[in-house]
């Protein structure tokens, strides 16, 4: 794939006028927002857009809707600030802070939360079957490893694109891998000097489709192309509202 307009794009806008920081404050907090609730929603989450932004601005509780809702939609946003955290100061990705962010993530689940899961799991629907648990601290040891060394010879879009495809076929956790995974792949875009990037819930066929492709072909071609796609539309979204 040729990524030079995102190249050319990310160019363009580091040479305008930076954001204000009321500015940055209020584009984070919508990003913020709607990505937890896509995120969210994509692994069954009940809340609305409107509800989520409800619970993260306001602290309002929705009737009717669970409580373990309502958590998923703080433990999302304090990952994501986590993220932000862990990107300014350029940490390196490890299985630390992949538990570290899955605790935040789970923080509805003390028992799991930053916890390798002890028993066998399938991915509904899908071809790939997740190895045994005594496997996963293996797999997920060699994945870090050889991602470490992957983006040298990669666009990071390819490397973390490849990252996320494996991580969610070893699916080390009980639950919460999903929202794990996409926050990862966020965290090492906005490190290699991109925005991130919100993977919608409407375009979630398209985004299973991509995990079903690397299992049948081992191409992951499929991925890349839907992240270069949201970074696009993220930098054009940005260098608009600068130029406007």
């Amino acid at each position: 794939m040729d990524f030079n307009e995102i190249d050319e794009l990310t160019r363009k806008l580091k040479a305008l006028r930076p954001l204000t920081q009321t500015e940055l404050a209020r584009l984070s907090e919508e990003f913020v927002i709607e990505n937890t609730y896509d995120s969210n929603a994509i692994e069954g989450n009940s809340l609305t857009l409107r509800e989520t932004a409800l619970i993260l601005k306001a602290g309002i509780t929705i009737g009717e809707k669970p409580l373990k809702d309502h958590l998923e939609a703080i433990g999302h946003r304090d990952a994501f600030a986590y993220v932000m955290t862990l990107a300014e100061s350029q940490t390196r990705l490890t299985e630390r802070v992949i538990k570290e962010i899955h605790s935040l993530v789970l923080i509805n689940d003390p028992l799991h939360k930053g916890v390798y899961r002890n028993i066998p799991v399938t991915i509904t629907g899908a071809s790939h079957t997740p190895p045994q648990p005594y496997l996963v601290p293996i797999q997920l040891e060699r994945l870090l490893a050889e991602y470490e060394v992957a983006p040298r010879g990669k666009h990071i879009i390819e490397a973390v694109s490849e990252f996320h495809l494996r991580f969610e076929g070893i699916h080390p956790f009980v639950d919460g891998n999903g929202r794990t995974g996409r926050l990862i792949l966020n965290l090492e875009l906005i490190k290699a000097g991109l925005l991130p990037v919100n993977i919608k819930y409407a375009d979630r066929r398209k985004y299973y489709d991509c995990f079903d492709d690397y299992s049948n072909g081992k191409t992951a071609q499929a991925l890349v192309g839907l992240i270069a796609g949201y970074e696009i539309q993220e930098l054009a979204r940005y260098i608009n509202i600068l130029e406007r």
